[in-house]
């Protein structure tokens, strides 16, 4: 029996402990995107360690040249998303109050902005799975699940996210996220 398809948008992908040696080692992805043809996400939890304005020529507002920039995923690292929020988002479309945009025009509006409750963060590249990849990588267990929120993406700190959300889930996810991360320390 063919189980009908679920969409993972607007859920964390959490690695399970099975990605070790990956890109995606202790990793936090957020599902902007899900359907039958395939998922986009962005990794919530990895940093260029660079600021947008080092690495985007645009001219862009101050506020925006600022914000650190992340590393969305393996795919394409040229191709820019970013996500924002605003306490006054109704169509959101990842989550409540959370927007996935690709325009550089959008993120010059957003700059812009005097929102003080806008938050953004701007990301180079993404992960991305085409039909059937990522139902079959959750069928190995290299994911778990769990409901994003605004605040696991701006509020924790990325180096921290991992950790917080496996402690968030509670049980054998809070046991992992306090081992080391190569076992053979232990």
């Amino acid at each position: 029996m063919v189980e009908p398809f679920k969409s993972l948008r607007g859920q964390l992908l959490i690695d399970s402990g099975n990605l070790a040696g990956s890109f995606f080692s202790r990793t936090v992805v957020l599902l902007c995107q899900h359907s039958q043809e395939g998922a986009f996400g962005l990794t919530l939890n990895r940093s260029t360690e660079k600021t947008v304005g080092e690495m985007i020529v645009e001219d862009l507002p101050e506020r925006i040249c600022e914000q650190d920039l992340s590393i969305g995923g393996p795919v394409q690292a040229q191709a820019m998303s970013f996500l924002h929020s605003d306490d006054y988002l109704p169509d959101a479309n990842v989550i409540p109050n959370l927007n996935l945009e690709h325009s550089l025009d959008e993120l010059l509006e957003l700059g812009g902005s005097f929102s003080v409750t806008q938050q953004v963060r701007i990301f180079a590249g993404y992960a991305g799975w085409g039909e059937g990849q990522l139902e079959d990588e959750m069928k190995r267990k290299a994911w778990v699940t769990h409901p994003a929120s605004v605040d696991h993406v701006f509020a924790i700190p990325p180096g921290q996210l991992w950790r917080a959300v496996m402690i968030e889930m509670g049980g054998v996810h809070k046991l992992m996220a306090d081992a080391p991360e190569d076992i053979s320390w232990n």
